[in-house]
């Protein structure tokens, strides 16, 4: 039982950093965001200025914590660090072009893709109310929450710094559908843009 699942929540990416620029792998890296990571965090922040949101929970590490933290100065909120939510261990492909990555492989001195799914599922069923809430993390974040709402559906990467509504509709009797919503300026002034809706 995952509460956070049972109404709908906003994704955020953290923003750029000099690794994703170079399309090396960080994983558990502690890497900072860049200029452009932190322009892109600034614009996400002004974007969720105005959408309601009772509490922020991020990953531990700089990228996200930072990303977070400067949404939640718009929300005078604090930030609810999770460490369940840190981005997968890559072992020694850490610090290594992207094209040395194996996602369904147990990195040497890593972790493998059940155990970082366990761990963050684990976090996930933590996030307590208030409700709704903002979750900041990683694409491999993003990678779980699709495994677990939307099962044998391949998604699309999630951007850098950009908001993403997962958005939760249940008719009577059946199960849960989710819906995704990239978040932007156009999107808000137009509901239907920007739509994802896995079936």
């Amino acid at each position: 039982m995952i509460p956070l699942f049972d109404q709908s929540f906003l994704f955020l990416r953290h923003g750029e950093t000099a690794h994703n620029r170079a399309g090396i792998i960080a994983g558990s890296t502690d890497v900072p965001l860049n200029a452009e990571g932190l322009a892109q965090a600034e614009a996400a922040a002004d974007l969720l200025a105005g959408v309601q949101i009772a509490a922020i929970w991020s990953s531990p590490q700089i990228r996200a914590r930072v990303t977070a933290e400067a949404v939640a100065a718009r929300h005078g909120l604090p930030v609810r660090l999770l460490p369940g939510l840190a981005e997968r261990n890559w072992g020694i492909w850490e610090e290594q072009p992207y094209g040395a990555l194996v996602r369904d492989m147990v990195p040497p001195g890593g972790e493998g893709p059940g155990a970082f799914q366990s761990r963050v599922t684990a976090a996930l069923a933590t996030v307590t109310p208030p409700f709704p809430v903002l979750i900041v993390g990683h694409s491999g974040t993003a990678r779980v929450l699709g495994a677990l709402l939307c099962p044998g559906v391949e998604l699309p990467r999630f951007a850098n710094a950009v908001p993403v509504l997962w958005q939760r509709e249940q008719e009577e009797g059946e199960a849960p559908d989710w819906s995704l919503r990239v978040l932007g300026a156009a999107e808000l002034a137009d509901p239907l843009l920007a739509t994802y809706r896995p079936r």
